[in-house]
């Protein structure tokens, strides 16, 4: 995984009174074993990859309480998990990424939020609208409101974090509904501090086992109890979780001066909304604010009387509410316009409809929604100055850069082995011509950037394959559909490669092997080797599960071996053979392999044992400064600077000291058959006797050929 939360594990410990100090994700982590769950599942994905990375190292810990978690292959598995609460009075909480990964587990959600639960059931999303790690920008609140689950949106602070993870549990046994409960990025990676409660053991887990099993008919998803079902959710589960939250208060009322406008917010951006009116004189730095709000930590179902009883008797009511369509706005329209309250609620207009409600834009939407309401008493003046310094300082910034600041995409890191894979495919393209390239998700989504600018389509996870089946047959020559081994074990293997055998479709497939879920943090897969230091018995290869759906064209190629590589894609796309044709380009992701290999070489040279550390440079004499090399490779160690030679105007490519040592520029140079500027250089670190008898011949033979060189000249000098 990312990194290893050993250190962090001994925090769960802690029991009542003790204080918690650390990251958002692991507060939710202590809380749900403060409320006894006896299951985890998760599939990981920013920004809540680490709750499960976590989980993953606190076996012992979970061991001790009898609680099970398992790492689900996707996210439709974790929310499987929760069928186990349907029936039996247990609490099981699993994890993934939003919306992305809410759209992989609606099946599963939908059946579970439609049979009800017996056990509370908690489902932890990483709600990333607008944060840069999300690829489609959608939010949860619909999959919420159609499916009738309550959704959560926790103010950004430990002690509220945690007591509400609780409060789940018992809001979710009470309605018999799974909640669902949303964490930005901010809130899961925000540093804070509460007060334990003691972990708690489950009523029934691994410790002490169900016995007997319960058949509940009307638990299935199956008329006549699917309309029974239908019934419960309005009638029961609705009106229990509105008792639920006006009892408990789950939401926040927070008082201010001014008694003639407020906000309503969702808790999520509760933070942002206190620091904007702070940066506009209207909050101090300990949050009191001038303006009363209303923080939304239960987004729906909204409370009437707590709506109606915040906005009677004010002129304007501001709602804080990412993304479109404006589902809470309208719906508190809807709410005081049936109670014949005749407050303003104003939302979309001071903000945009799409978009993150970063700083700027949170600061100048308060400002507007203030401007345009003009509250009693309030001077306005500091506002308006307050958004006109910050224009004042973009268009003096504009200035001093004089031109836009460079765009900074994502890129493959140094050394990935992906990387090859892709100046191969460029290679074959120059031989045959070009071909349709399905892309996926996942690390390898990068080569639809410069320099490959390699893919046609994009449409899921694992999805690459199945993506091309429309355009398969109606292409002239061989598509290609790319798909990660995370991919492969999370929806290829049966969406993409069992239906193109099945129709028997004539495609080309390269599965990217590098042994990791490398995109979310270097989890393990079903195929991980870990280079070597994963349990054999452990391990299901990628061609065993070819061969099983009746794949016979299978060919592995290490990644770094651009020709070789090249020479395989080319056969694959014009051999005459039918039928899907399979190469697993095998190679670890260098992240992952540096992290497993630099304790080892840490220990090695603390020995004194012999180290050996390979470089790449570029002979500054040879380089035409042509730098194919780098629009063939986009490696981010390869740069320019200035020509030695002032005969010379090219600048040369150059290697930077970020080189780990993977060899793709010589091996790019190699196939390409580009200039022969490249060298190896092997640095020894600690070396013994033959080491240094070696170097001193070397030193000695260099000497000895410059020397001649030098006379050779003086004499040719003579000789004219």
């Amino acid at each position: 995984m990312e990194r290893s939360f050993t250190k962090e594990v001994a925090l769960l410990r802690k029991g009542k009174g003790e204080i918690f100090e650390g990251e958002g994700i692991l507060a939710i982590t202590k809380a749900l074993l403060q409320s006894g769950v006896s299951y985890v599942g998760g599939y990981q994905g920013a920004p809540v990859s680490h709750l499960m990375d976590v989980m993953v190292d606190s076996k012992e810990l979970l061991a001790e309480y009898g609680i099970h978690a398992e790492m689900c292959n996707s996210e439709a598995a974790a929310c499987a998990m929760l069928g186990a609460s349907i029936n039996y009075p247990i609490r099981g909480a699993v994890v993934w990424k939003s919306t992305v990964g809410t759209n992989v587990a609606a099946d599963a959600l939908s059946n579970v939020a439609s049979s009800g639960v017996v056990g509370g059931s908690l489902i932890v999303i990483g709600e990333d609208y607008g944060e840069g790690a999300s690829i489609i920008q959608e939010r949860s609140h619909a999959f919420a409101m159609k499916s009738q689950c309550w959704l959560l949106d926790p103010r950004p602070d430990h002690t509220r974090i945690v007591d509400l993870v609780e409060d789940a549990f018992d809001m979710s046994e009470a309605t018999h509904t799974p909640i669902i409960m949303e964490f930005r990025i901010r809130a899961c990676h925000v540093t804070g501090r509460f007060e334990c409660r003691d972990n708690k053991q489950a009523k029934y887990s691994s410790k002490n086992p169900l016995q007997d099993p319960v058949y509940n008919l009307d638990s299935f998803a199956l008329p006549p109890s699917t309309y029974l079902q239908e019934k419960l959710k309005i009638e029961e589960r609705y009106p229990a979780a509105i008792d639920f939250i006006r009892k408990h208060k789950l939401n926040e009322h927070f008082d201010g001066k001014q008694d003639d406008v407020g906000i309503i917010c969702q808790g999520g951006l509760f933070n942002s909304v206190t620091r904007g009116l702070q940066q506009l004189g209207l909050a101090d730095v300990f949050g009191e604010a001038d303006i009363p709000t209303l923080c939304l930590n239960v987004t729906y179902p909204l409370v009437e009387d707590e709506v109606i009883a915040f906005c009677a008797g004010k002129n304007a009511v501001l709602v804080v509410e990412e993304g479109w369509p404006n589902y809470i706005e309208e719906s508190i329209n809807s709410i005081l316009r049936r109670a014949d309250v005749n407050t303003t609620i104003v939302g979309k207009g001071p903000f945009p409809k799409a978009g993150e409600y970063q700083a700027e834009v949170m600061l100048k939407g308060l400002a507007g929604f203030l401007e345009g309401v003009v509250p009693r008493g309030m001077d306005l003046a500091p506002i308006s100055a307050a958004v006109a310094a910050i224009d004042r300082n973009k268009a003096q910034a504009a200035e001093l850069l004089g031109a836009p600041i460079p765009k900074r995409p994502p890129g493959f890191c140094t050394g990935c082995p992906e990387r090859p894979v892709f100046s191969a495919l460029a290679l074959a393209q120059r031989d045959i011509g070009k071909v349709h390239i399905a892309a996926d998700v996942g690390c390898h989504t990068f080569a639809v950037l410069p320099p490959f600018n390699m893919g046609n389509s994009m449409v899921g996870y694992g999805l690459g394959l199945a993506s091309s089946a429309g355009i398969a047959p109606n292409f002239g020559k061989r598509t290609v559909a790319i798909m990660g081994d995370g991919g492969f074990w999370h929806n290829g293997l049966s969406t993409g490669i069992g239906g193109a055998m099945y129709n028997d479709r004539d495609q080309v497939l390269i599965i990217l092997a590098n042994g990791y879920s490398s995109a979310t943090g270097q989890q393990y897969l079903p195929s991980t080797t870990a280079g070597g230091s994963v349990d054999v018995d452990t391990v299901m290869p990628i061609e065993n599960a070819l061969k099983g759906l009746g794949v016979k064209w299978i060919r592995k190629q290490h990644t770094y071996q651009v020709s070789k590589m090249r020479k395989l894609l080319r056969e694959a796309l014009t051999t005459t053979e039918k039928g899907l044709k399979v190469i697993i380009a095998e190679a670890e992701c260098q992240i992952a392999k540096q992290r497993r290999l630099r304790p080892l070489v840490a220990k090695a040279l603390a020995a004194g044992d012999r180290v050996i550390r390979t470089r790449f440079g570029v002979d500054e004499d040879t380089c035409t400064g042509d730098h194919a090399c780098i629009r063939l490779s986009g490696c981010p160690s390869l740069t320019v600077k200035p020509n030695p030679d002032k005969l010379r105007k090219d600048p040369v490519t150059t290697v930077m000291s970020s080189c780990v040592g993977c060899g793709l520029c010589g091996e790019v140079s190699d196939a390409a058959v580009l200039c022969p500027s490249f060298y190896k250089a092997d640095i020894v670190q600690n070396p013994g006797i033959h080491d240094r008898a070696l170097d001193r011949a070397r030193r000695m033979g260099i000497g000895i050929l410059q020397g001649a060189r030098s006379n050779a000249g003086i004499n040719a000098g003579a000789g004219q």
